[in-house]
């Protein structure tokens, strides 16, 4: 069966099908699956007091501190900071994760870097970085950037959903509170566009790239 706009009715791309909600319910149980690891390393930091933020937080301008860029998004300075980081972690990580796996590990691997590096290179190299909120940031910017570039009615409805829950956090962007690193968020963002705009989906005929799978769990 064929849908208006070329779209086979089992197509996860094409909002409506069931294809398309299946997606969005797998990405969002593997969403809900990450955050149960995030609490179990912070049961184990906390349980065996080994310090893992000092041991893999960033550590601006020092390179010792460096390795934190890829390890600090799974830790958290306690719980209550690793709580309000879990919601919005797995909301917007569900929305990027429907459009495709491969697309959601290269986009957040750009995130991660250019978050985990800006802090590295304009943070306080007194400070040490930890927490889940730059790849937070890195996810909204993914998703309001894909509603611009991908010219989706879907996309710019993602983008409304955002903007009405969570765009009062945009504000974590400026340097308000010296115990929140505004850097991460900051460079978080950016790091969204950069990845929206690499990996965004190109029109039919057009994409030089084979179309990436829809997500599929075991």
């Amino acid at each position: 069966m064929t849908l208006q706009g070329g779209f086979r009715s089992g197509d996860p791309r094409h909002f409506g099908t069931e294809a398309f909600y299946a997606s969005i319910g797998r990405a969002f149980v593997a969403m809900c699956a990450v955050v149960p690891v995030l609490f179990l390393v912070e049961a184990l930091d906390v349980g065996l007091g080994i310090d893992l933020d000092l041991a893999g937080g960033i550590i601006p301008r020092r390179i010792d501190g460096l390795d934190g860029v890829l390890f600090s998004p799974f830790l958290h300075a306690d719980f209550n900071h690793l709580y309000s980081n879990s919601v919005p972690l797995i909301l917007l990580g569900t929305f990027v994760l429907a459009a495709g796996f491969r697309r959601f590990l290269w986009s957040t691997l750009v995130v991660v870097l250019v978050s985990g590096l800006g802090v590295w290179f304009t943070g306080s190299p007194n400070s040490v970085v930890v927490g889940a909120s730059g790849v937070i940031f890195g996810y909204l910017g993914i998703l309001i950037t894909r509603g611009i570039v991908e010219r989706s009615w879907w996309n710019f409805g993602v983008v409304l959903l955002v903007g009405l829950l969570y765009g009062w956090q945009l504000l974590g962007v400026l340097p308000t509170d010296e115990r929140i690193s505004w850097q991460g968020h900051l460079f978080g963002l950016v790091g969204g566009v950069v990845a929206a705009i690499l990996f965004r989906r190109r029109r039919a005929g057009v994409d030089p790239y084979p179309v990436d799978p829809p997500l599929a769990l075991p």
